[in-house]
C-alpha cells in the first residue's frame, strides 16, 4: 500500500508539471509569432512532462492491480 501511496503522491507532481507546460505551449502559441524560436523547446518540455504523466498512471494501475 506504501508503494501505491507514493505513486499517487508522484502522480499528483506529475500532473501539476504536465498541466503546466499544457499552459506554457498554449501560451506560446496566443502569442505567435512573438517567440516562435521557443516552440520546439516548449513543445518537448510539454511532451516529456506527459509522457511521464502517462508512465505513473500506467504503473499506478499496475500496482492496483497487483494489490
Amino acid at each position: 500500500m506504501a508503494d501505491i501511496d507514493a505513486i499517487k503522491a508522484e502522480l499528483k507532481k506529475l500532473n501539476a508539471k504536465a498541466t503546466q507546460a499544457k499552459m506554457d505551449l498554449h501560451d506560446l502559441s496566443e502569442d505567435l509569432p512573438t517567440n516562435w524560436e521557443r516552440i520546439p523547446e516548449v513543445a518537448r518540455i510539454a511532451h516529456e512532462a506527459h509522457e511521464a504523466l502517462m508512465a505513473a498512471r500506467a504503473k499506478l494501475a499496475a500496482a492496483q492491480a497487483a494489490a
